[in-house]
């Protein structure tokens, strides 16, 4: 999608807020390469850190607002053959990734709104399942705002921070490479926190 390159390498307010809107639909747009980079240029005065989270939180919320109107007002069926056709394919969607994130979502309960938003392969799609389940649109946009902003602000902090080693012409190769990295200190860090519910539930029910 040459036209995603092109607004990468024009990355403004505006810009921002589009390609994470499109990021938190179906669109496979890499937030670690949107908010990161926009963070490097802040860095370098061009851009305000402030404002790069907070449009970018805007543009997560408008993308996720698309998903779950999709889910709450088409319901599964037609998602599930959305998600199978060409142009799911397209956007490297399938059945198995919309089931994936319905089983987190309902396995952890509103919460996953937020801890999903955190999660590589689901964090784009746990807004389906919620207007599946006719979520409340405002707990619904509380938990997303809160989810996505934590990301926003853990990408921002990555991209300000590779501003001081390394150079724009190797900016893209290395953020990836540390994007991966934060993607699975990421998931570990929902595992212990999980862990640390699931116990603390035990604990008070044998109490």
């Amino acid at each position: 999608m040459n036209w995603i390159s092109t607004l990468l390498d024009n990355l403004n307010y505006g810009t921002i807020t589009f390609l994470m809107m499109l990021e938190s639909t179906v669109v496979p747009v890499p937030s670690e390469l949107v908010v990161s980079p926009a963070a490097y240029h802040a860095a370098a005065g061009n851009l305000n850190i402030f404002l790069v989270i907070l449009f970018a939180t805007i543009g997560a919320d408008l993308g996720a607002t698309i998903n779950y109107v999709g889910g709450y007002y088409l319901g599964r069926p037609i998602i599930y053959k959305f998600a199978n056709s060409r142009w799911g394919r397209l956007c490297l969607l399938n059945q198995e990734k919309v089931e994936k994130s319905e089983k987190y979502f309902y396995n952890h309960g509103m919460v996953a709104t937020i801890s999903g938003r955190l999660i590589p392969g689901i964090r784009h799609l746990i807004s389906i399942p919620a207007g599946i389940a006719k979520m409340n649109y405002w707990k619904f946009l509380l938990y997303t705002t809160i989810g996505a902003g934590v990301w926003n602000c853990i990408l921002a902090a990555l991209g300000w921070y590779v501003h001081t080693i390394v150079p724009a012409d190797q900016l893209e190769s290395k953020l990836t490479e540390y994007g991966d990295y934060i993607k699975w200190g990421i998931i570990a860090l929902v595992g212990i926190v999980a862990v640390f519910f699931v116990v603390r539930y035990w604990i008070k029910k044998r109490k």
